[in-house]
């Protein structure tokens, strides 16, 4: 992600800049954030105290050590961009969690947006441009069994829905019950959810939309705290929750993010 940001985007044709909607897809995520606060009255001040919320949440979960189930050490090297120097270091924890957030520390920081309104998302309150691998292994029963390999938890479904891609922020909303709905579950059933912090406009909007316990959704903290490095999140997400919800003896996990280009996920998961 820090060497392939927004420039790395691939050109579009012009059929798809030619389409009324399609266009939507093109301007930076940060207009959809935008376009969340503002379409459903999401106030600047709710979304630095949600981000506050998942930096103290990540911050005390990495003091705690929760992370380290989750976690492979990787040795890489790191270059002092001042003397040129590298040195080989062990990366066996996240870096982007700060602890000490604060809502108020939050509120000071300068729209990352200003041209588009209402400008509440900034750079303390959407995830961050972070690197970073997570992988999952999937298989059937029978075939784990053969291996030997301890399940820890079966997937029961997977449902993607579309939007209008203007709020695609929106996204779990939709694709949260219908997942539950295809599992033959309710939002009461859920004992943890997983839900990407994009931008804290569409996490405070999902969690008001679907009447969630917050003591139940990304406990831990989430992307505003650990990062949001494309490809991986999913599976960090899993990863996580997982972990957690073994630690605390629950049975139905739920994760789920917005997508870009006007669509949402989600994914229901039972411990064995």
């Amino acid at each position: 992600m820090s060497s392939n940001k927004d420039d790395g985007a691939p050109t579009l044709s012009s059929d798809i800049l030619a389409h009324p909607i399609a266009r939507d897809c093109v301007p930076p995520m940060g207009w959809t954030s935008e376009n969340v606060a503002l379409d459903f009255s999401i106030s600047r001040e709710a979304m630095d105290s949600f981000a506050a919320m998942s930096q103290q949440r990540a911050a005390r979960a990495q003091e705690l050590g929760r992370f380290r189930q989750e976690i492979v050490p990787v040795e890489a090297f790191q270059k002092d961009p001042a003397t040129g120097e590298r040195r080989r270091v062990v990366v066996d924890q996240d870096d982007g969690i700060r602890p000490g957030t604060t809502a108020e520390g939050l509120g000071k920081i300068r729209a990352a947006f200003p041209q588009w309104e209402p400008s509440h998302t900034t750079g303390g309150n959407a995830s961050q441009i972070t690197d970073g691998a997570a992988s999952v292994l999937l298989m059937t029963r029978r075939k784990a069994d053969e291996l030997g390999l301890k399940i820890k938890a079966k997937f029961i479904t997977t449902q993607v829905c579309g939007l209008a891609p203007r709020i695609m922020g929106i996204g779990p909303t939709i694709a949260i019950p219908m997942a539950l709905q295809q599992a033959g579950l309710s939002i009461g059933d859920v004992d943890l959810f997983e839900i990407n912090e994009a931008f804290a406009s569409m996490y405070v909007y999902c969690v008001q939309k679907l009447e969630l316990d917050v003591e139940k959704v990304n406990v831990n903290g989430g992307a505003i705290a650990l990062g949001h490095p494309l490809g991986a999140t999913g599976a960090r997400q899993v990863a996580t929750g997982l972990a957690e919800l073994e630690r605390r003896g629950g049975k139905v996990l739920v994760t789920s993010m917005c997508i870009g280009l006007g669509m949402g996920a989600a994914a229901v998961f039972i411990r064995e």
